[in-house]
């Protein structure tokens, strides 16, 4: 029986692949200038460290205000994240790795509380191996799986309080990460524990210090501001330093705390944990479309709506997923992914539970007959 089903999970995902591929290789027959990968990926880099730089030296100037410039950096820089996510799946600049690299340290400088994206590559590629288990560290990491309340808000927000308010968790996370990756002998082990420990050297290290001593020196400025006490008149030196403190607040960290807020909040719901086959792709995801998620998904640029079909076609770059997502979802929905479970937030991202029968329901009767669709 379960062999059967197993079979029947697999054939389904064989199933949307191949027409989801129909999808892609019709938009490709219309537009030859995606042939040109290698180079729109690089003007992509180009368009977003650009605008980066160009609001942070409009903010410097006193053009932008503060209030305009970390959205748009944040809108930005999670165009850069899903550059670096297609460079995880080496999709730019197979043949010249040197021009990867680099344009991996690029995406990497402008996002710095985010993990060696080389080490990253080892946690997402595990991630579309191990989907919904507890060897996905990927996810498990940005608090996937974990019951909702201010101690996950706190985590979705800060990677450090992920790690620092469940101890024990990211013990056991650790421990399952190393059998997924098959990694039997001490040495193995050690190696693969080593480069996590480094996860945030250097640059996720410099973001945290910075951002820790911006909340710590206006908090106490705060606090005193309310005591009545006052700071005082403060020496030229310590007022300089506290400037270029917040202007790298503006253009470089708050952006990017906003970004990352926004994309762990739709993945780490986004995907589904526990009570789920990693070799079952249409369980792994759901699609988000609900207007009212909107102001998260800018930031994320249009993650919820999108990272599914990723899931079953995985080498196709983000923009062209973009392109196809109306299509996409057709097939999709027809095939019983799920859209808007919102309800995952009860569940702990469970696939079973509250409200998750009805969804069933739905999922074996799709309204849109997906032959018709792909093959018009």
């Amino acid at each position: 029986m379960v062999g059967a089903q197993q079979a029947r999970s697999e054939d389904s995902t064989r199933q949307i692949g191949s027409e989801l591929m129909v999808v892609f290789r019709r938009l490709r027959e219309r537009h030859a200038f995606l042939r040109h990968q290698d180079a729109i990926g690089a003007a992509i880099f180009a368009l977003g460290a650009g605008a980066i730089v160009l609001g942070a030296v409009l903010y410097v100037r006193g053009v932008l205000p503060a209030w305009a410039a970390v959205p748009l950096a944040a809108f930005f820089m999670s165009i850069l994240h899903e550059l670096e996510h297609d460079l995880i799946h080496r999709l730019y600049f197979k043949r010249q790795p040197l021009l990867q690299d680099a344009m991996m340290l690029g995406v990497w400088l402008f996002r710095p509380s985010t993990v060696n994206p080389w080490l990253r590559r080892d946690w997402h590629l595990n991630h579309h191996k191990v989907s919904g288990t507890d060897g996905d560290f990927e996810e498990r990491a940005i608090t996937n799986g974990e019951p909702w309340g201010l101690r996950r808000l706190l985590m979705t927000a800060d990677g450090v309080l992920a790690v620092a308010l469940r101890p024990a968790t990211i013990y056991r996370m650790t421990r399952a990460y190393l059998r997924a990756r098959d990694a039997r002998t001490p040495a193995a082990r050690m190696s693969i524990v080593r480069s996590m420990r480094l996860a945030y050297v250097p640059l996720g290290l410099v973001h945290f210090a910075l951002w820790y001593a911006f909340l710590a020196l206006h908090g106490v400025a705060l606090v005193r501001s309310f005591a009545g006490t006052g700071l005082g008149a403060p020496s030229p030196a310590p007022s300089a330093a506290m400037h270029a403190l917040d202007v790298s607040v503006v253009v470089w960290l708050m952006p990017n705390v906003l970004r990352s807020f926004c994309l762990n909040m739709v993945s780490s719901n986004l995907h589904y944990f526990g009570d789920v086959d990693p070799r079952d792709t249409r369980r792994q995801t759901q699609v988000w479309t609900a207007w009212w998620v909107w102001p998260l998904q800018i930031f994320c640029f249009n993650f919820g709506g999108t990272h599914a079909i990723h899931h079953f076609v995985v080498q196709e770059p983000f923009y062209v997923r973009q392109l196809v997502a109306a299509e996409a979802h057709v097939v999709l929905r027809s095939h019983g992914v799920r859209f808007n479970d919102f309800a995952t937030f009860l569940r702990a991202n469970r696939w079973t539970g509250p409200s998750a029968a009805a969804l069933q329901g739905r999922e074996q009767a799709p309204s849109v007959d997906t032959a018709a669709a792909v093959s018009a």
